[in-house]
């Protein structure tokens, strides 16, 4: 894994600004433990903090390469490439040498022989960035899903670019200034490609390169998703998607540490978990998360607790399971919700307990593991949501979850000044953001009004809906230097599955009808009956009181920053009311959002224009 960072300066001599450079990567740490280093020519400084997983020993970054005694080549790089071994023996066949084991090498010589075009072969996640001696360039490239991220910001003669948005912002020519598009990210569930929550700080899409000259600057895609004719039967399309699970599961185990995957119970990290177990020599390390509250009540979303499916599938695969057991106070302990904060740049309101428990978990398989596999992005890709099979959704013209079924979930704005919601124009901004990414979706010449509306919403569900998911697991992990893997975003997968007909990604009359054919035989029959259930939140009422207290707090406090942002007359009936067992979402979610907006202005000396 790790964290990159950079600058680009055609007019200045970057060699006499390291400090710069090692505050830009220091921010970063957490990303990578065990090692850190710096590169610097006259016109470009790489910086790593590194996670070590493929060949500890040799695989320091920056990494150079050398023709005629001369560095062509340098990189900074994140992530994994699985297929490594297999393109270094065509580069060792092309007649390069090799000086490591590391995957990183094997990206650089790419690089060297194929030009930008070597990210085209790799499968893997990953974000790095190539200093072309040569000619004067730097590439920046993002893995195909998106699952590692890189932000940039232009100067006025180049670049700063991080892993992170604190990397860049380590950089004095960049400021910590948010605008009304960006406190609209920060408000809105939906994740607006290229865009961060910065002013002038942008993201590399998914799947595209960003080429920096001394002439400019030029963002291209390498990969984008194509809607191709499906012509596999359902039993084919079956068995194929059990193949390619197969292959991809296996290759992502590739480790020279300790390896784990991540279970609820659930069918996604069931089947991940299974087909690790069959191919692992000893038994696979899982690891699942509840919480000291015992008394569980269903509610609309979760009918169930995870504990009991989690143990019986690994029982059924002879897992070494571990249970990670919090409780409300460490959900809402200072240090772990400033910890949250630092990792995630910008204000972490939706799912409210998800972030600190998510951190907490992986904190806890830290000192067990570096590296764990998840279920991430098999909803989105199957169609495990329900507003897959609401109609309701469906005919909607806005994105499917956040219609009135779903909307609840991802609802944090009932505290907030109504005239400042106006003034930013959700609505609108909402409205365009659909428009835009229906105008992406790739058409299918021939295809059924039905289907075509299936591939629109899976498009926006994999572009602008798991994107959130995966930047939460990438900041929770990475804060705790814990390596996760989502095999479901192997871009083979996806390919193959986006264009399978929604007849047969429901043909039982379920969720995710194609990945419960091809995985049924691994399961016990519980996890297989089992309804799709979310990531488990903690039904302890101490959890709200806490929440509340806070406020309370916040409002007798007349410096605090987000007081100007908020209703406060609602704001005060919030800390008032009534706390049950299990809470109303819209509560939960608004007292999540404006707490973290407060510690967020803060903690982070932002600067709004508004």
């Amino acid at each position: 894994m790790c964290g990159i960072a950079g600058k680009v300066s055609y007019e200045r001599d970057l060699r006499r600004e390291l400090a710069t450079a090692r505050a830009m990567v220091d921010t970063m740490s957490c990303r990578g433990p065990d090692a850190e280093g710096l590169w610097a020519r006259q016109r470009v400084v790489l910086g790593h903090r590194r996670l070590a997983v493929i060949d500890p020993a040799g695989g320091a970054q920056p990494m150079t390469v050398q023709e005629d005694g001369r560095v062509v080549a340098a990189i900074s790089f994140c992530g994994e490439i699985y297929n490594f071994r297999e393109l270094r023996a065509s580069l060792v066949a092309s007649g390069h040498r090799f000086r490591t084991r590391s995957d990183t090498e094997v990206a650089l010589r790419a690089y060297v022989e194929w030009g930008a075009a070597a990210v085209e072969r790799f499968d893997g996640m990953f974000a790095l960035a190539v200093w072309d001696e040569r000619t004067s360039e730097l590439l920046l490239a993002r893995d195909r899903m998106g699952v590692k991220p890189l932000f940039y910001a232009r100067t006025g003669d180049g670049v700063v670019f991080g892993s992170e948005p604190k990397a860049v912002l380590a950089d004095p020519v960049v400021q910590a200034r948010v605008d009304a598009d960006g406190l609209a990210e920060v408000l809105d569930m939906v994740k607006t490609p290229e865009r961060s929550v910065f002013r002038g700080i942008s993201e590399v899409r998914p799947g595209h390169l960003v080429t920096v000259r001394e002439t400019g600057l030029v963002k291209r895609p390498y990969w984008t998703l194509r809607a191709l004719p499906h012509t596999d039967d359902l039993p084919t399309t079956v068995d194929t998607v059990r193949g390619v699970l197969e292959e991809v599961v296996t290759g992502q185990l590739v480790s020279d540490v300790p390896v784990c995957t991540l279970l609820s119970g659930g069918l996604d990290s069931s089947t991940v978990t299974a087909l690790a177990a069959r191919s692992l020599a000893e038994p696979v390390r899982s690891f699942s998360v509840d919480f000291t509250h015992t008394s569980f009540e269903p509610d609309a979303v979760r009918a169930d607790p995870d504990a009991p499916f989690a143990r019986d599938l690994a029982t059924h695969v002879g897992a070494e399971h571990t249970e990670i057991v919090l409780e409300a106070a460490e959900l809402a302990d200072e240090g772990v919700r400033a910890a949250v904060l630092r990792a995630t740049d910008a204000p972490p309101a939706f799912w409210g307990d998800m972030w600190p428990s998510l951190y907490l978990l992986f904190r806890a398989i830290r000192q067990r593991a570096t590296v764990a596999l998840s279920g991430e992005a098999a909803d989105e890709l199957f169609g495990g949501y329900r507003w897959f099979r609401n109609p309701g959704a469906l005919n909607a013209a806005t994105f499917p979850w956040l219609t009135s079924g779903s909307a609840r979930y991802f609802g944090g704005l009932r505290l907030l000044d109504q005239g400042l919601v106006q003034k930013l124009d959700l609505t609108g901004r909402r409205a365009a953001r659909y428009r835009e990414g229906l105008a992406e979706v790739p058409v299918l010449a021939g295809e059924g009004e039905a289907d075509r509306r299936m591939r629109e919403v899976t498009y926006l569900n994999l572009t602008r809906f798991v994107q959130t998911l995966l930047d939460r697991k990438d900041r929770m992990s990475m804060a705790v230097g814990l390596e996760v893997r989502v095999p479901f975003c192997d871009h083979r997968l996806v390919e193959y599955v986006f264009n399978a007909p929604w007849s047969m990604k429901s043909f039982d009359g379920r969720e995710k009808s194609l990945l419960r054919a091809a995985a049924r035989d691994l399961l016990p029959k519980s996890v297989v009956d089992r309804v799709k259930t979310p990531y488990p939140a903690t039904q302890d009422p101490g959890y709200e009181q806490a929440l509340r207290r806070e406020l309370a707090g916040v409002l007798a406090d007349s410096d605090a920053p987000v007081l100007p942002l908020l209703d406060g007359e609602r704001a005060r009936k919030m800390v008032a009311g009534s706390v049950g067992a299990v809470s109303r979402p819209y509560d939960r979610g608004s007292l999540e959002m404006a707490l973290w907006l407060n510690r967020w202005l803060t903690s982070h000396q932002i600067t709004l224009d508004l």
